[in-house]
């Protein structure tokens, strides 16, 4: 995983996501550390780490934020405690929405953006429901004030319809970890905010 985490940094990524729900915290701890030490080295800045769900281990070992699930902690609790100056200056609070009415919840409670989806088929997602489309993600873009990033079934042929629908990004595992070019990949959707 770290391999792919210096492929990604070196390529121009802009977040990695450490989404592995089910490991231990050392572990979790270790793995992170080592992918904010990994992501800083080939450029500086550019690549900034998110950890999905655990708090903790985003401050502990200097994550750029953290990314909230639906069972996670509450946006609103978490953006509270950044206002009140207990995180680092630019932490970042993102959730993840499958609807309109969650994308408008978590923007009203104070997350920096939202992962919206799945607006495709995909296994990674199929137990959120059926694919949101690209109708849906342009209705939610439209009417949100924060970034939506599309997440679900994203590809090199469908994430250029998705940043046309309004996305200020694409979130993706395969599209990322299996490209032959991802430094090709990382220049073409890039969308920094």
């Amino acid at each position: 995983m770290l391999a792919v985490i210096r492929r990604a940094a070196a390529a121009g990524v802009d977040w990695i996501q450490i989404r592995e729900k089910d490991l231990p915290t050392r572990p979790l701890h270790e793995l992170t550390c080592a992918a904010v030490a990994a992501a800083a080295s080939p450029r500086p800045g550019v690549t900034r780490v998110l950890v999905n769900d655990r708090l903790d281990v985003a401050l502990a070992v200097g994550a750029a934020g953290v990314h909230l699930g639906r069972e996670s902690l509450p946006v609103a609790d978490v953006a509270r405690w950044r206002s009140a100056g207990k995180a680092p200056e630019g932490f970042l609070v993102g959730a993840s929405c499958h609807s309109l009415t969650q994308a408008q919840e978590s923007e009203r409670d104070g997350a920096d953006y939202v992962f919206f989806g799945p607006v495709f088929a995909t296994p990674s997602k199929a137990a959120y429901g059926p694919p949101q489309g690209l109708e849906r993600l342009a209705e939610v873009c439209r009417l949100a004030r924060i970034p939506i990033l599309a997440i679900g079934g994203i590809t090199v042929e469908n994430a250029g319809q998705c940043l046309d629908s309004g996305a200020a990004g694409i979130a993706a595992i395969r599209l990322f970890q299996e490209a032959a070019d991802l430094e090709a990949i990382a220049k073409r959707f890039r969308a920094p905010f």
